[in-house]
């Protein structure tokens, strides 16, 4: 996949089918979209995601916003997906302040090459987001490309969307969000150096500081799961003495009161009958369902006492 990134002066040569969004949380909305873009690429189209860096609402907000999915998330998302491209095309006020009739014209028929463009029936684009599928339509009888409108999605009568999946994550209701992104929430980064002390208790623990703008559930404790792998960025497995195999764990989102004074959130995260030195590599920590919230405990051996009774149970979630 080749990413095109800090720029807006680029073209793409071949013939595209462009799918527009934010893309957010990648839910089965999003999934259904990418579907459509390739059937479109099988008809012989270079496959384009398009999505905007800083997201609109970031940019207008003028402070960092905590989403679903980071930006190196989405790159292997969409890289795991087969796009051919993903245009992480820069949110400036130029671009705020431009009338829609302008991007069909000049981005997505004139950088972009679309003869297919794929969106949601929620599509906005231009100034002031007043771009709709409706003007998609319209203009592709001038510049002759296909228009493909994705319908929402529905769970329970409610439509699937990164506001919803936003609301459940923000709960703590992991189920809800597996249903609703197809696979459980997670969080990555690369595996640090804690206080070492899961290790003297006898549990060790693996820790990572998940990116600031990534929105993680409340501080407790959840069972879970984890992959690694060896780089930033890649899905390499094979340099790992446990390449590709899924880790059954237990995972505690917070900042340690017990033990700590620091008001950054980390992920500690201890993995059953496994004590491989990892540090340095990355880790994908996958949430499946809450069990406690984060507890402050009057000394560590009653820390102790209660990580072993959640591990205990998490051994019997996991059936292992």
């Amino acid at each position: 996949m080749k990413i095109i990134e800090n720029t807006t002066k680029f073209q793409i040569e071949e013939s595209t089918a462009v799918a527009i969004g934010k893309f957010d949380g990648f839910h089965l909305g999003h999934q259904k979209l990418l579907r459509q873009l390739e059937i479109q690429k099988s008809k012989g189209q270079k496959s384009v995601v398009f999505t905007f860096v800083p997201s609109p609402a970031a940019f207008f907000s003028g402070a960092p916003i905590q989403e679903l999915s980071t930006v190196e998330e989405k790159r292997r998302i969409f890289a795991q997906a087969g796009v051919d491209y993903l245009v992480e095309f820069p949110f400036v006020q130029s671009i705020a302040d431009m009338e829609p009739e302008v991007f069909v014209e000049d981005v997505l028929v004139g950088m972009l090459h679309a003869k297919c463009v794929v969106a949601g029936d929620d599509v906005s684009y231009g100034r002031h987001g007043a771009g709709n599928c409706k003007l998609l339509e319209e203009m592709a009888k001038k510049y002759l490309y296909d228009v493909v409108i994705i319908d929402k999605v529905l769970y329970n009568d409610n439509e699937v969307s990164s506001t919803f999946v936003r609301k459940a994550v923000k709960e703590g209701d992991m189920e809800l969000v597996s249903v609703l992104l197809g696979t459980p929430y997670h969080v990555s980064g690369e595996i640090i150096h804690g206080k070492k002390l899961g290790r003297t208790l006898g549990m060790p623990t693996v820790n990572l500081l998940p990116p600031e703008e990534k929105l993680l559930p409340p501080k407790g404790v959840y069972y879970s799961y984890v992959y690694l792998y060896s780089g930033k960025g890649s899905q390499s497995y094979e340099s790992m003495p446990y390449h590709g195999v899924q880790l059954p764990s237990i995972t505690n989102i917070g900042t340690k009161p017990t033990v700590n004074d620091q008001k950054r959130m980390g992920v500690e995260t201890y993995i059953y009958d496994f004590n491989a030195d990892v540090y340095g590599k990355y880790m994908d920590v996958y949430l499946l369902a809450y069990k406690r919230p984060e507890m402050r405990f009057e000394g560590v051996d009653n820390l102790k006492t209660q990580m072993q009774a959640d591990i205990a149970a998490g051994r019997q979630y996991h059936g292992i």
